[in-house]
């Protein structure tokens, strides 16, 4: 495993575009990337600008937002994980939402995110997602209509939820 201080150092040489309709919840966690050293950041106020800006300017990460008008985060994910059809489908998702039932996990799992994390968000909670990404990234697989990550195995000694990990 690398040191932290690359680590550190990959995480802060991140492009991220963050995607959410609300304008003040884009401002608080653009100030919590910031608080971790994150630079470049790009926002986009629904699913259509996300794509837009994923194909014109593909970033290392999304976090993406549930709920939006029109085309809801779990849309954008459907269209990005569209192997043959959009340009970058292996793109590291974040789905970042207040909503944490678990059927949307599932349904995020399914869709192929690679992280889940709950609003709201805290600076170490997003740093740790981050981290988790550049340490542990993982090969995405096309397997019928299933595009992204390859799922992790549960943590040995880890309680099973009876659902896979993302």
């Amino acid at each position: 495993m690398p040191d932290a201080r690359y680590i550190e150092a990959r995480v802060c040489q991140l492009n991220v575009l963050l995607v959410d309709d609300n304008a003040f919840m884009r401002r608080i966690v653009r100030s919590l990337l910031g608080t971790i050293g994150v630079k470049n950041i790009a926002q986009a106020a629904d699913g259509i600008e996300a794509l837009e800006a994923i194909r014109n300017a593909p970033p290392d990460v999304v976090l993406l937002d549930w709920e939006m008008p029109l085309l809801s985060g779990p849309e954008v994910v459907r269209i990005v994980r569209s192997s043959g059809i959009f340009p970058t489908p292996d793109i590291p998702i974040v789905m970042l939402t207040a909503h944490s039932e678990a059927w949307r996990i599932d349904e995020a799992i399914k869709l192929g995110v690679n992280q889940f994390l709950r609003k709201p968000v805290s600076a170490t909670a997003l740093r740790d997602h981050l981290t988790s990404i550049v340490v542990r990234s993982r090969t995405s697989v096309a397997l019928r209509k299933y595009v992204g990550p390859v799922r992790r195995p549960p943590r040995p000694g880890a309680p099973s939820s009876g659902r896979p990990t993302a």
